[in-house]
């Protein structure tokens, strides 16, 4: 599990974008930190926490050399020519955080805990920093309670515009994610012992048509080859409910999902998964469908987004 890296700062919208093309640009430009200091125009710390950013959401990859490169997602979401080089597509942002949240190596903590396991409706700040405790507390490197703190509230502020930019919807832009409305303040409620109010959250457990046909079938394919390699089959379960799966990143309800995977039941050879349903476990497999490739699907589906 990963606590740290982001230096406390969320991930903003030009980072992403400027951060590809300075490593087009010299694979190198992150490895000194002056002179990243000088190509990004932001301080050391923001230096680390751009450069976080950029690998942990897919765009580049680290080489033995401490020099990054392109992924092929970088490359084609934001390379030149590429679906999306200045993030304005409301699609990307479903990629980004499933990118984010879909890690099988070394995943985000409190995205991790919060997206897989938090077993409320609801959440506030002192009850996820309380659970966090509990949750590392059998950790071979204890974690303090003022990491597991910055750490909850860099994955609060990505998903929750601060209340001070409530009036100003020009700032809450630099936070990408919150554009997805996955995280919700639903209101407030007293602190256990004290007089003190703080705000109540809880995830958007509704039909989300924003994830498109091709965002879901784009993030079926990642999640089989990232969770379960070469099986040949996976279950509606890995599908909607367990760690990692498309379900529960996404906050999708159980409903949706079945209506979704049911389209796949039908012999359309064109599609790329087949789905066979069981009253107790439906199962799913892929199928070939020549050269179709599922990212660039993401962008070629025809809908208003």
């Amino acid at each position: 599990m990963r606590f740290s890296g982001h230096e406390s700062f969320v991930c903003r919208y030009a980072w992403l974008p400027k951060a590809y093309r300075a490593v087009v640009e010299d694979p190198s430009a992150f490895a000194n930190v002056e002179k990243a200091m000088v190509t990004l125009g932001v301080g050391k710390n923001m230096v680390r926490s751009i450069r976080f950013w950029v690998e942990v959401m897919g765009a580049v990859a680290s080489r033995s050399d401490r020099t990054l490169e392109p992924t092929h997602f970088g490359e084609a979401v934001f390379g030149e020519g590429g679906f999306d080089p200045f993030l304005e597509d409301a699609r990307t942002l479903w990629l980004l955080h499933w990118n984010l949240s879909s890690q099988a190596e070394n995943p985000l903590f409190a995205w991790n805990f919060l997206l897989y396991k938090w077993p409320y409706a609801e959440l506030t700040r002192s009850e996820a920093l309380a659970a966090f405790m509990r949750e590392t507390g059998s950790l071979d490197r204890p974690h303090s309670s003022v990491t597991l703190a910055q750490h909850l509230d860099v994955f609060l502020r990505t998903y929750v515009a601060p209340e001070s930019w409530t009036g100003n919807k020009e700032e809450s832009l630099d936070c990408p994610l919150a554009e997805l409305e996955l995280l919700q303040n639903v209101g407030d409620r007293r602190v256990d012992g004290s007089g003190r109010r703080e705000p109540v959250y809880a995830f958007r457990r509704e039909p989300k048509p924003e994830v498109t046909t091709g965002i879901f079938e784009y993030c079926l394919y990642d999640c089989w080859n990232r969770h379960h390699g070469p099986e040949g089959t996976i279950t509606y379960r890995d599908v909607a409910i367990s760690p990692g799966s498309i379900g529960q990143a996404f906050k999708l309800p159980e409903d949706e999902i079945r209506e979704r995977l049911d389209v796949y039941a039908e012999r359309d050879t064109f599609r790329p998964f087949n789905y066979r349903p069981s009253a107790v476990q439906g199962l799913l497999s892929r199928r070939d469908v020549g050269d179709w490739d599922p990212l660039a699907a993401v962008y070629e589906e025809d809908c208003d987004v």
